[in-house]
């Protein structure tokens, strides 16, 4: 599939078959995150893979979001370790850990899993519950899974802004 097929076709899903994920494909989706661009390579990220049913109900409880994914995929940028710069106030490691997310998200719509990118989550929870050190940040949850078969991208997929609004050529 072309990469633009494959953006365009990729939705946000919110209903999960009860099925696994399969340990082969799990594996597909660390491998892009690994090789995702971050700032000078610092990788500065770890991935928590939630999966037990212990694990999946902790993130019950930091967000509302799960949609009953058999998987969750919590993504963490370290403050210690990455790029900085003092010529502006960029947070490098957000960034890069939201590039590896898009990574994983985009290879998941390749292996036939669909995935949302959940940004609504308590924070405070996440590090307490997950026992995350002090330089560690939750950035992402995002659930992983087999769509349901009545699953549906949102009426708001397929509206784009025209991209003279969104470009600008000097």
């Amino acid at each position: 599939m072309e990469f633009l097929q494959l953006a365009t076709q990729r939705y946000s899903v919110r209903s999960y078959q009860e099925r696994p994920v399969e340990a082969e494909k799990l594996d597909q989706l660390l491998r892009a995150a690994q090789i995702a661009p971050t700032a000078k390579n610092c990788q500065p990220f770890k991935i928590f893979v939630l999966q037990s049913q212990e694990a999946l109900e902790k993130a019950r409880q930091c967000s509302p979001l799960h949609y009953g994914a058999p998987l969750i995929l919590l993504f963490c940028y370290d403050e210690s370790d990455g790029f900085k710069t003092s010529a502006n106030a960029v947070n490098f490691g957000l960034l890069d850990v939201s590039i590896v997310a898009t990574h994983v998200m985009l290879q998941a719509a390749e292996l036939g899993l669909g995935s949302v990118w959940v940004g609504y989550f308590f924070q405070d929870k996440v590090v307490e519950l997950f026992d995350l050190p002090e330089n560690l940040k939750p950035a992402i949850m995002m659930p992983i899974g087999y769509a349901k078969e009545d699953a549906l991208p949102s009426p708001k997929h397929s509206e784009y802004k025209e991209l003279k609004e969104l470009v600008e050529i000097l």
